[in-house]
């Protein structure tokens, strides 16, 4: 159900969750652990190939996919293991994730 809120001007979906927190908590936990796995898989793999090639722009492409891959660690870090709160979390994760998807787009457009 989509609820309107002329105050904000946005549509904000409402959620009736039957389950607890906890569920959700644990998928996000799962979820997180994949994705750092998957990240650290391709981030190896384009270093390897870097320190095979020497090529300048798969160091770069290696490089972000790390910082994709720090922002998700970190981010799961901050939640889990320091109780950061939700927002300072999502801040993190979101400005790793810029940061390496912007050397990634020099690394593509690099010689």
């Amino acid at each position: 159900m989509i609820l309107f809120d002329a105050s904000v001007l946005t549509l904000a979906p409402v959620f009736a969750f039957t389950s607890s927190g906890s569920a959700i908590a644990t998928a996000v936990v799962a979820l997180k652990t994949i994705t750092l796995a998957l990240g650290g898989v391709i981030t190896y793999f384009a270093f390897s190939a870097y320190r095979r090639t020497g090529a300048r722009p798969i160091g770069a492409l290696a490089l972000g996919f790390g910082f994709v891959t720090l922002g998700a660690l970190l981010a799961g870090a901050a939640h889990q293991a320091f109780g950061l709160d939700s927002d300072l979390v999502v801040l993190i994760e979101s400005a790793l994730t810029v940061a390496g998807f912007g050397v990634i787009t020099y690394s593509l457009y690099s010689d």
